[in-house]
């Protein structure tokens, strides 16, 4: 079913001069930008892509530059609204200039969930592909990972999809139960969004003989389950919330996660369990993604938990996860807005559901400070240029100077729609600022015009 979208109107008599006026000048220019364009590296023509959560490298920072370092009062430019996506909490990906998400919506016998695929300049929908059933409970949480002209998704069911980016075809599929024996920690059903590491899609049903499973991105056969056996008493069995983490540790490439037993980190060649950590397991909810720096892995769960620093080390073939430090959560503890690095300063909302701005030095564990939230609930972060978004549960998106000498407020607006937990994540892409309030998609300008 197609449903509208909307944007802002531009009045027509106005809009009509200003083309034609355009045109003309074009006439002039386009021997002068033809060669521009040539020499120009594509990053520059049209932006970095974000084709997976947390962005191109899994780790919630955007490499652009020139966006605006404060907000003019009331936030920054609304440029569109985008009406239709359904219920759900997954963030954007955007690609080769289409934009995916997922979302519960009506469909022929009743609500269904949906992988969906936008025009990113005409914002009219491309398809949407049913995958599985609802999740009454908020909708679906996967993000759409892009791998060219592949797109791959989760829904809350454990239904694994290889799309085709162009038409929503289904190119193959697997179910986490029926295939892999999979099964979540808790209740709130599978949110993991997969990610694809050279020809591997790797993902976490959390089945007991197949924890973690490589597959074929193209054929979708497998590669290897990861048979972890015993993980420690803390915690429960089954997959956690986090999205996996890839790392090169000591000359080996390693996939680490939260599972519902802990932190865990896996061969990617073999699927052989390496090392694991159980202290910071807790029994409902295991979702932060690790923040990993060379041999050092920083983990967080929230309900009564805390976060810990780990030190991964390799004698031969032995592996182990040294605890370098260890914080209970009146120190510190992240729920599942995230946490990011920049240079050597951890950042993120403290607190279950509380997003306190704090920052830690990541090597020591040091608070360097910690404020009172900007809102309500927890809150997502994200850093570029020189600034922290902290987008809150409550729908106030505040930037902060990313500044361990202390705390600064920069600037902070409401959205103009919030509705219900305001919990996907923010997305910067191209000078363009994406959040999501289920149905709709917001999209603000934070490009600084000079």
């Amino acid at each position: 079913m197609m449903l509208p979208w909307r944007q802002m109107a531009v009045p027509r008599s106005a809009y009509i001069a200003r083309v034609v006026g355009r045109l003309l000048g074009l006439v002039f220019l386009l021997p002068f930008i033809g060669a521009v364009i040539g020499v120009l590296p594509d990053r520059v023509a049209r932006g970095e892509d974000w084709p997976q959560f947390h962005g191109p490298n899994r780790d919630n920072i955007c490499t652009e530059t020139g966006l605006l370092q404060e907000w003019p009062e009331g936030g920054p430019k609304l440029l569109w609204t985008l009406e239709g996506l359904g219920r759900g909490y997954s963030t954007v990906s955007i690609s080769q200039g289409r934009l995916y998400t997922m979302g519960d919506r009506p469909a022929e016998g009743g609500e269904a969930q949906f992988v969906l695929a936008y025009d990113l300049t005409t914002r009219k929908e491309l398809w949407a592909t049913r995958i599985g059933p609802p999740h009454r409970d908020g909708g679906p949480r996967c993000t759409p990972t892009v791998d060219g002209d592949r797109v791959y998704a989760i829904g809350t069911d454990g239904d694994l999809v290889c799309l085709d980016a162009a038409t929503g075809r289904i190119v193959w599929r697997k179910n986490f139960g029926r295939d892999f024996g999979g099964k979540m920690m808790s209740v709130w059903r599978y949110s993991e969004s997969p990610l694809v590491d050279g020809e591997k899609l790797v993902c976490t049903p959390g089945g007991k003989d197949a924890l973690l499973v490589a597959l074929d991105k193209k054929t979708g056969e497998t590669i290897w389950r990861c048979q972890p056996g015993d993980l420690g008493p803390r915690g429960a069995d089954g997959a956690g919330y986090a999205s996996i983490m890839p790392a090169e540790i000591h000359g080996v490439r390693q996939y680490i996660t939260l599972v519902g037993r802990g932190a865990v980190g896996v061969d990617a060649a073999t699927g052989k369990l390496l090392w694991n950590y159980n202290r910071i397991a807790n029994n409902v909810a295991n979702i932060s993604n690790p923040v990993i720096r060379g041999e050092y892995v920083f983990v967080s769960t929230a309900y009564r938990t805390g976060c810990a620093l780990l030190r991964i080390k390799r004698d031969g073939e032995n592996w182990s996860a040294e605890e370098v430090y260890f914080h209970d959560a009146n120190t510190f503890s992240n729920h599942h807005g995230g946490m990011v690095l920049v240079g050597d300063y951890l950042y993120a909302g403290d607190g279950q559901n509380r997003g306190a701005p704090i920052c830690i030095e990541f090597l020591t564990g040091k608070v360097m400070w910690k404020e009172q939230p900007v809102d309500r609930g927890s809150a997502a972060v994200l850093y570029a240029d020189n600034r922290l978004y902290f987008r809150y549960e409550a729908g106030t998106v505040a930037l902060i100077a990313p500044d361990p000498k202390g705390f600064r407020l920069i600037s902070q607006f409401r959205p103009a729609v919030v509705d219900g937990p305001a919990w996907p994540h923010p997305v910067i892409c191209d000078g363009k600022l994406y959040l999501r309030a289920h149905n709709v998609l917001m999209c603000y300008d934070v490009k600084n015009k000079p």
